[in-house]
């Protein structure tokens, strides 16, 4: 796994997602409530997200069920706060990355998020079911904000820092499209090749550099 593992005394669940029915504030908290966010993305990988249920992921914690309903006031909760872990970790790999590497354009910077995209589905559990959480159609919606564009503008204050792109909302805006279309075709490539279609992948990567280069000119190094 790339970047620094999320460590379970300072895990929290961030996000639009407000239907925990408690916050841990104490380290037994935090380790139980990572505990059960594994069991549930363990049963997410094993039956799918459709047919999650609150008594799996007691099952898989090896907890009561009153233990996961102190947390989760049901299984929405419990998909939606996995889906906001990802969201957290993956933006902590993206500063991690971003951090280590000296990329010399924007589209290295891009393309590097791309490379953690790939080992996202390869190799954090349920992200292939469910990656930001987009893909949970819920009514009504608890907010705006979709998990891409949490990513994306996480991402855009970087590119504005380090490669002089425009800021303003366009720029979140059009890294999200990008990030679209990449989610759209690795959710394709690891469809029924746990380890990826490269076609796909490699799809993903050509459609998001065109689309970016469209709107933002070649990448030049600085």
């Amino acid at each position: 796994m790339i970047g620094r593992a999320v460590r379970e005394t300072e895990f929290t669940v961030s996000g639009p997602t407000t239907l925990l029915r408690n916050e841990p504030v104490q380290a037994r908290s935090n380790a139980r409530l990572t505990s059960l966010l594994d069991a549930a993305a363990a049963a997410i990988d094993a039956v799918g997200y459709e047919r999650l249920t609150t008594a799996m992921v007691a099952e898989r914690a090896g907890a009561s069920i009153g233990t996961v309903y102190r947390y989760f006031p049901d299984r929405i909760a419990v998909l939606q706060s996995v889906a906001s872990r990802a969201v957290d970790r993956f933006t902590e790999r993206i500063d991690n990355s971003l951090d280590a590497a000296s990329h010399p354009t924007w589209w290295s910077a891009i393309d590097s998020l791309i490379d953690l995209g790939v080992s996202a589905f390869r190799n954090e559990p349920a992200f292939a079911a469910i990656r930001f959480g987009d893909v949970l159609d819920l009514r009504p919606r608890e907010s705006q904000q979709t998990g891409s564009s949490r990513v994306a503008a996480h991402v855009a204050p970087v590119l504005v820092s380090r490669f002089g792109l425009a800021a303003g909302d366009a720029l979140a805006f059009h890294l999200e499209v990008a990030f679209t279309i990449v989610d759209s075709l690795l959710a394709r490539a690891f469809a029924f090749n746990a380890n990826g279609d490269q076609a796909y992948i490699d799809q993903a990567r050509t459609l998001a550099r065109t689309y970016l280069v469209s709107v933002f000119g070649e990448p030049r190094a600085r």
